[in-house]
């Protein structure tokens, strides 16, 4: 077979098979397919889509460029989250000890965020000596004391999807179903968690924009992991406005810390419980039902906040600042935002906040950038809300931007306003089990 073959095959629209799709991937990573035509070969694929069984072979093929763990004989039943990135999306750090508080076993590979607001790793980081890069044996260890655990993917972990992502980017071909399906899917299947749960995010703030696009990428993820033995589950929740009320990465610990403590915004708590309950359940803790009155109870017990101090103690993080916010530092620049004009509050702009957190210093314009951990947004006001001219929004915070006055009046260009109030949106708007 060649390269031309193939790429021929898929643009015509037809079906390859797992033996081509395996030597395409791994002839790639090797050096013998050249960039340009697996750029031809991604393009053929968004014009031809690929089928569910094509999807999975390209998962498998991905999923086996690198190394991949086996967690279930030294850790048994354990359970991974993986999120399709939101603003303001600290899910992780409330489920994940939730979880650990009721039994189940999280262990956590993720990556530093690209964009808008740092990643988990980039969250847990603006803790005080929080290490994040981590041994194999020391992650295990970690898992086995606190229950859940929060390490850097190692470069060695499928190298096909760091090579075709970089070249998805460049080439314009990021919104195609299998493609994102087969990138999420590789990485979760390889650090060898047993069961899955997807948080996949719709709305203006996300990757897929509508509810019927989130089902289907959810339905393909969910097909892939399935077809290479894994158990899995996917919930599509809201990300029309940001989640929570604060942006950036140490203001996001501050109220994933207070959601531990049992002062969660209600948008924020819907989806934490509804992430932790199938989490649980697809470990085999009980039906999702039982397992949301298990949440709750790790919640107002205290239970679930220990579990996220002994984790924190384990990786050498200062667990002090998860009750002491002042360790976290405290930006060099705040300014309040006051409304220009009276009415209820009908949106707030995702995609604007997140552009607005980058600029503060939140996010990451390249790889090699740093993030400001005191830099983002704190939202006194949603959507719903009815404010008076010159009432506070909301506070935008940098300790590298030293003039917010131009960032404030865009800040205020985030929000809409109607002489009426507008219904919100579900949080969870739909759970698709596994």
């Amino acid at each position: 077979m060649t390269t031309y073959d193939l790429i021929m095959k898929k643009r015509r629209g037809g079906e390859l098979s797992e033996d081509e799709i395996q030597w395409l991937i791994m002839s790639y990573v090797s050096g013998d397919v050249p960039d340009y035509q697996m750029s031809a070969f991604l393009m053929a694929v968004c014009f031809s889509s690929m089928t569910a069984k094509e999807t999975a072979a390209l998962t498998l093929a991905m999923m086996n460029s690198g190394d991949v763990y086996d967690l279930s004989e030294e850790l048994g039943t354990c359970v991974d989250k993986h999120s399709t990135g939101g603003v303001g999306d600290k899910v992780t750090l409330i489920a994940a000890p939730i979880c650990a508080a009721c039994g189940v076993k999280v262990p956590k590979m993720s990556g530093k965020g690209l964009g808008h607001t740092g990643g988990t790793i980039d969250k847990l980081e603006s803790i005080p000596g929080f290490r994040t890069a981590l041994s194999h044996d020391e992650f295990i260890d970690i898992v086995n004391k606190a229950g859940f655990a929060v390490a850097s993917q190692t470069g060695s972990l499928v190298p096909a999807d760091k090579k075709i992502y970089d070249l998805r980017n460049a080439t314009a071909t990021v919104d195609c179903i299998p493609l994102i399906s087969s990138s999420v899917m590789s990485k979760k299947l390889a650090t060898g968690a047993s069961c899955i749960v997807l948080d996949v995010k719709s709305g203006d703030g996300a990757f897929m924009k509508t509810d019927e696009d989130a089902e289907s990428l959810s339905l393909s993820m969910i097909s892939a992991a399935r077809s290479l033995g894994r158990k899995c589950s996917a919930i599509i929740t809201d990300m029309s406005k940001p989640l929570g009320r604060n942006v950036g990465n140490g203001l996001e610990v501050i109220e994933a810390a207070e959601a531990l403590k049992g002062r969660c915004p209600a948008d924020l708590y819907e989806i934490c419980m509804a992430i932790s309950a199938h989490m649980m359940s697809l470990a085999g803790a009980g039906t999702v039902d039982e397992c949301r009155i298990k949440a709750e109870k790790a919640i107002s017990s205290g239970d679930a906040f220990c579990a996220f101090e002994k984790m924190t103690e384990l990786q050498g993080g200062n667990s002090h600042a998860l009750t002491d916010y002042s360790l976290l530092g405290k930006a060099k620049n705040i300014l309040e935002v006051r409304s220009p004009k009276s009415g209820y509050i009908n949106r707030i702009s995702c995609e604007k906040t997140g552009l607005i957190a980058l600029s503060l210093g939140a996010g990451r314009k390249t790889k090699e950038s740093s993030v400001d951990p005191t830099a983002g947004i704190i939202f006194e006001r949603t959507v719903g809300d009815h404010v008076n001219k010159g009432a506070v929004l909301g506070t935008v915070m940098s300790s590298s931007v030293n003039d917010l006055s131009g960032i404030g009046e865009e800040f205020t260009k985030v929000f809409g306003f109607s002489e009426k109030a507008v219904p919100c949106r579900p949080s969870v708007i739909k759970e698709i089990s596994g």
